[in-house]
């Protein structure tokens, strides 16, 4: 994928797949879905400690205000196979980075962002409500930047 590109694919990354992860793929889903983009959304977490679970009912019931339905998600690892799969891999912060580099060939290392950009995507797990609602925020204003963006490249 061209840096430039609109991508096929998104995989969105962060430890445990139960937070930052499913809010970003369902939130991006959501507003790719709306301008009319035809780009598939997964995510993943870097570790397995919640492979088959679904999102942290915080994440669901927050994003669920905003209109977004996350309780159909299941969390799941990243795979060897996903960085050949996937075209753009966003990582929420700089140690799921770290990881998905170690993990990935070097020759699709320039797959791999951090979602924000070029700042970590906080981790509002141990967090009150209003981590959540904050996560929300910054997902939801860069889900708005790149659709927009994306919308603009063939």
């Amino acid at each position: 994928m061209a840096k430039e590109g609109k991508p096929r694919r998104v995989l969105l990354v962060c430890m445990g797949n139960i937070c930052r992860s499913p809010t970003a793929e369902e939130v991006l889903r959501t507003h790719a879905r709306k301008a009319g983009l035809a780009i598939e959304f997964d995510s993943a977490g870097t570790e397995n400690y919640h492979i088959g679970d679904p999102p942290d009912p915080r994440s669901i019931r927050h994003a669920k205000h905003r209109g977004y339905d996350l309780s159909t998600l299941r969390a799941r690892q990243v795979h060897a196979s996903d960085f050949h799969s996937f075209d753009l891999i966003l990582a929420a912060d700089e140690l799921n980075l770290r990881e998905l580099r170690r993990r990935c060939p070097a020759e699709l290392h320039g797959r791999l962002r951090l979602f924000l950009g070029d700042v970590a995507l906080p981790d509002p797990y141990y967090g009150e409500s209003d981590d959540f609602e904050k996560v929300l925020d910054l997902v939801e204003k860069q889900a708005v930047l790149l659709v927009s963006r994306w919308s603009q490249t063939n």
